[in-house]
């Protein structure tokens, strides 16, 4: 596995990264062995920067990702971790706490509940419109400071608050969604992160499935997030699915699959650029694995671009409730 350094401040990453919230929540039942032998196969693939959240089925998935620490040596790993959060017993989303205070109570319990003295890249999940940014990223560096946190990261703000952050601490990445269509990132997002020296890790490479090459019409459940999601309904699904196939003619020319496709034209923007991965089985880390071996010419990228042009997607990458909630997008 690639190991590049993650931003001009940041330890060194593999360049791909295991996604684990989907062993928790928001997709649908999943398996316990199945995902525990999924971060076991990652971590012996060489992919060494996992990635959870507190508010993953509120603690259960950094109770996991701790069980699975057990058989791997810890100063080998990154752990990432979002914060703030909030989360009602029924699971909905209540906003988000970026309060000092609440910064410093949320570290302490993701240590116990992991089963660590320290995280490595430690992020708010998303920007408290009541807190400005320099408070939440002040306490972090606090906990730097006091080695409980090693490095600070962001996710999904836009270029305003990634400046005003990194002038109070070193920022090592922003978390954000960036795939085939999903590219809102590059209009000044990404430059302003280049300028700054801070790499992007890459969530939703895949469009949560959407542009796997594995997704049907009839997949969603009402426990998986997917069946309100805007790209996932009525006309919207049928023109994106359209997509796909416009991509697996693509894939099929170069003998690879849709997703490995997808993963790596991700990667082929840049080696500041970290897909994160959210494979929930070993069959499915397996195919992502298989697209670090596939370089893609110009020709396959023109390719692409063609099946896949910017600005394609039809539906906003999350509900109008939750898209207003983005920093990113304003």
């Amino acid at each position: 596995m690639m190991l590049r350094p993650l931003g001009r401040t940041g330890p060194q990453s593999s360049a791909l990264g295991l996604g684990c919230m989907g062993m928790s929540d928001m997709y649908g039942p999943s398996d316990r062995a199945q995902s525990l032998a999924t971060i076991d196969a990652a971590v012996q693939a060489g992919i060494n920067l996992i990635d959870t959240g507190d508010f993953y089925g509120m603690g259960h998935n950094e109770m996991l990702i701790g069980e699975a620490l057990k058989r791997h040596r810890r100063d080998d790993l990154l752990l990432s971790v979002k914060f703030g959060a909030q989360r009602a017993p029924d699971g909905a989303f209540l906003g988000f706490d970026g309060r000092p205070q609440a910064v410093k109570a949320s570290v302490a319990y993701s240590l116990k509940r992991l089963g660590v003295d320290h995280i490595d890249i430690y992020r708010p999940a998303r920007l408290d419109p009541a807190v400005p940014i320099e408070e939440t990223v002040g306490a972090i560096a606090d906990l730097v400071k006091a080695g409980y946190v090693r490095h600070i990261g962001l996710s999904e703000v836009g270029a305003g608050t990634i400046r005003r952050a990194a002038a109070v601490h070193p920022i090592v990445d922003l978390q954000i969604e960036y795939s085939l269509i999903s590219r809102g990132v590059e209009d000044k997002i990404l430059p302003v992160c280049r300028e700054l020296g801070i790499a992007i890790t890459a969530y939703g490479v895949l469009s949560r499935g959407l542009i796997s090459g594995h997704w049907t019409r009839s997949q969603a459940t009402d426990g998986d997030f997917r069946a309100h999601s805007p790209r996932f309904q009525g006309e919207n699904l049928d023109k994106n699915l359209a997509l796909v196939e416009a991509l697996r003619s693509v894939a099929d020319a170069r003998g690879a699959t849709v997703a490995q496709i997808a993963i790596a034209w991700v990667l082929a923007q840049g080696g500041d650029i970290f897909p994160v991965i959210g494979a929930r089985r070993t069959d499915r880390l397996a195919e992502a694995l298989g697209a670090m071996d596939l370089v893609l010419s110009a020709a396959d990228l023109t390719a692409i671009e063609a099946a896949a042009p910017k600005g394609a997607a039809a539906g906003d990458r999350y509900a109008a409730a939750q898209m207003v909630m983005l920093d990113s997008e304003r």
